[in-house]
């Protein structure tokens, strides 16, 4: 039986081999929910219970796993695992409860959710075990400012993206409900200037988290986060393009503002 140290290596290479993999994978096909569903990828799931599914295993795994790591009562353990709980408590909890609010009825199909599921699943071993067991930290008394300072700029960053995000999330389900569940061209904010700044906030949260943790598995979870939602991101700006015509800025980049 391998050990929980060769499961946890495994894991982590498993999200850096995948990164590029999924990345070229996605400038070829557009994941099929949302705006981009489409038949063909088995049956659909009330899209709240779907993401509650796909999310769920970054709360109840990291939950269970939490009594298990070594530095557990360390501070810097404490200060880094708790905001990847705060997001996913959002993820999993008040963003399905948002969806079922706003009348979303477009399937979510049970294979994408499965795979998501799968994933979340790797990732939550991953990130937890990472931080609460695996990382190297200098005794909780030494821990020096510069440590404290970096982690205190990575939870900035943190803040800052999860703000855009679920503001944004926000603001895409108050407009489809103007919309009759449809989808109209969203304006202010951040919306001006990208297609989707509820991932480019989200992207900047792993980025963040990443600069506080410093550990190879929470940069692989940013590197995959940026290429998942990149393509999206891409693919959206597209089909407000196909959809709206002049009506859509075509100065509004996908992602990254003036850039991307």
């Amino acid at each position: 039986m391998p050990s929980d140290e060769s499961v946890f290596s495994a894991a982590v290479g498993i999200l850096y081999v995948t990164c590029p993999l999924i990345f070229l994978y996605l400038q070829f096909c557009t994941v099929p929910y949302g705006r981009h569903a489409r038949p063909g990828w088995g049956p659909p799931l009330p899209p709240a219970a779907a993401w509650f599914l796909i999310e769920s295993p970054t709360i109840w795994l990291t939950l269970l796993l939490l009594p298990h790591g070594r530095h557990l009562s360390h501070p810097l353990a404490l200060a880094i695992i708790s905001p990847f709980l705060l997001h996913y408590l959002n993820r999993t909890v008040v963003y399905p409860i948002r969806l079922l609010r706003s009348g979303t009825k477009a399937g979510f199909p049970l294979s994408v959710a499965a795979v998501g599921f799968c994933f979340n699943l790797l990732n939550a071993y991953a990130q937890t075990r990472s931080v609460t067991h695996y990382a190297h930290y200098p005794p909780a008394g030494d821990v020096g400012w510069w440590i404290w300072a970096r982690v205190a700029a990575g939870l900035a960053v943190f803040l800052w993206g999860m703000a855009v995000n679920v503001s944004s999330d926000l603001a895409l389900l108050r407009l489809k409900n103007t919309a009759g569940g449809g989808y109209k061209v969203p304006e202010g904010g951040w919306f001006e200037l990208v297609a989707c700044p509820n991932y480019m906030g989200e992207a900047a949260e792993w980025l963040g988290w990443a600069v506080a943790a410093s550990t190879p598995a929470a940069l692989a979870f940013f590197l995959y986060t940026c290429a998942n939602l990149f393509p999206r991101a891409s693919s959206h700006r597209r089909w407000y393009l196909q959809n709206f015509g002049h009506r859509y800025p075509p100065s509004r980049k996908s992602i990254i503002p003036f850039v991307f």
